[in-house]
């Protein structure tokens, strides 16, 4: 008969979510986490199959924290909302940078990964209010511009570097609006992609 739980599936993932923060998800061990919650491990595989059940739940509050960091800057007003996206993704590199490495820094190769998620809608329409783009073509700029940000946000959350938030604005600000000049000029050349039209791959 396995060990009655003396703590909940989420009271597990809170802990182990902690761990993460504090030392990385390497230090998410069966002993380590029971040691965190007051026990041994066995009571926690009563709650999960294994451990990479309980690291799957990580990756997901993880994510979770991730998108409130978005919908708090986003809605904040102070930058426009696309460029607040951008802020949202540094800071929380900077302020989680365990969490932020375990989302966007581990190795993918083994996973389905989904290109366009249900939640980059409101990036990608962000995008569109601030450039004017097809879905699209937003869609491609967005995929160029993240390229830049996520630079800037390991590099932070690597401490290579450790830049003021006023160097972080104006570097997103002339990195959009380089690349939505070269957007314009392509578009300006083919045509314009308003109205679903064939155009040259950017």
């Amino acid at each position: 008969m396995p060990p009655k739980c003396k703590f909940t599936r989420d009271e597990v993932v809170r802990a182990a979510l902690d761990m993460t923060r504090e030392s990385g998800i390497g230090s998410v061990t069966a002993r380590r986490l029971g040691e965190k919650l007051g026990s041994s491990s066995r009571p926690i595989f009563s709650l999960f199959r294994n451990m990479q059940e309980v690291q799957g739940e990580v990756i997901q509050a993880a994510d979770e924290l991730y998108q409130e960091y978005l919908r708090r800057e986003m809605s904040a007003g102070e930058y426009p909302a696309y460029k607040a996206s951008g802020i949202a993704y540094i800071r929380f590199a900077r302020e989680e940078r365990e969490l932020f490495r375990l989302l966007f820094m581990r190795d993918r190769s083994a996973e389905e990964i989904d290109d366009n998620p249900k939640e980059l809608k409101p990036i990608i329409d962000a995008v569109t209010k601030s450039t004017g783009l097809s879905e699209q073509l937003a869609y491609l700029f967005h995929l160029e511009m993240w390229v830049y940000v996520h630079g800037i946000a390991t590099m932070i959350a690597t401490s290579y570097l450790e830049w003021q938030w006023d160097t972080v604005s104006q570097m997103l600000t002339d990195g959009f609006m380089g690349l939505k000049k070269r957007y314009e000029e392509r578009t300006g050349n083919y045509g314009s992609d308003q109205n679903g039209g064939n155009h040259k791959k950017i």
